[in-house]
């Protein structure tokens, strides 16, 4: 018997150690891109992929210094980052709070028309945002609110909801009846059931996809770049494209710097909140 078992017990080993393994070759074309990256923005120019010249910090000049980087033409990054950070906060704040109130109705309520509109809520998701780009427009200019911010983060957050609603719906489907049967039968109302039952219950799903929301924010290049011409509001992506131009004469050296700047904050954001992340599978709570 003992001969048997070591065999099976060498045979588990390498069955856990195969997704590990595998992960590991996954990661390891991100992880030489990322330090070529670091290594390389702390070089005078970038020859094809191999850094020259002397070591500097100059590249990071834009940091201390950004009157004197041609490709930032004057402006500082601060304000743009400052812009990114409330385009991609206040998305992040809008799909959480639509999504949480349009998966509970979805999920706890009986309406008509409750499953044409979940279809129509997936067919939503599934077009893509650029076919959508002139009817966007038109509404937009009719609204007063082409070229300003609150108007690509009210378009940005539309196209986040269908994932959004869907997502919350998940996790309101595994919450037992009685818990909020409970709650109805002492007395609140459906608005207070969901505000302090059922919300704090879902608590992981709502970090999970207020940081998954914030992240698309924070990417989001197209449509800063298509409903704000004037650049009055701009954004870290729009920036990178500036330095970027045709892409004939790029100085590698500066776009990789504001490339790490500009990935900095959702690397740290998702070290953090990994935990949170990894407690969605399949639209419900994991145990």
């Amino acid at each position: 018997m003992m001969g048997y078992e070591a065999p099976a017990r060498g045979a588990r080993r390498w069955n856990s150690l195969l997704p590990a393994l595998a992960l590991v070759l996954a990661s390891l074309p991100i992880l030489i891109l990322f330090g070529w990256l670091i290594y390389s923005s702390f070089f005078e120019r970038v020859e094809g992929l191999r850094p020259v010249g002397a070591f500097t910090f100059d590249n990071w000049r834009f940091l201390w210094a950004p009157e004197t980087v041609p490709q930032l033409g004057g402006r500082s990054i601060i304000p743009l980052t400052f812009n990114t950070l409330v385009f991609a906060g206040a998305t992040s704040l809008l799909v959480v709070l639509i999504s949480s109130m349009a998966g509970y109705a979805l999920s706890r309520l009986s309406f008509p028309g409750r499953r044409t509109f979940l279809a129509g809520v997936l067919l939503l998701h599934s077009f893509p945002s650029v076919t959508l780009l002139i009817a966007t427009f038109i509404v937009l200019r009719a609204l007063g609110l082409y070229d300003q911010l609150i108007g690509v983060i009210l378009v940005k957050a539309a196209f986040e909801l269908p994932f959004g609603v869907w997502i919350m719906k998940g996790f309101f489907d595994t919450i037992p009846w009685d818990l909020e049967m409970a709650a109805l039968v002492d007395g609140a109302s459906r608005f207070g059931t969901w505000w302090r039952v059922m919300l704090p219950l879902v608590r992981p799903g709502l970090l999970a996809l207020g940081l998954l929301s914030f992240v698309q924010g924070w990417n989001e290049f197209l449509l800063p770049f298509v409903f704000m011409p004037s650049g009055s509001q701009e954004t870290l992506s729009t920036l990178v494209r500036s330095i970027l131009g045709e892409g004939r004469f790029v100085d590698y050296g500066i776009l990789t710097a504001v490339g790490l700047y500009y990935v900095l904050p959702i690397l740290i954001l998702f070290f953090v909140a990994q935990d949170r992340l990894m407690r969605i599978y399949g639209g419900g709570l994991k145990g």
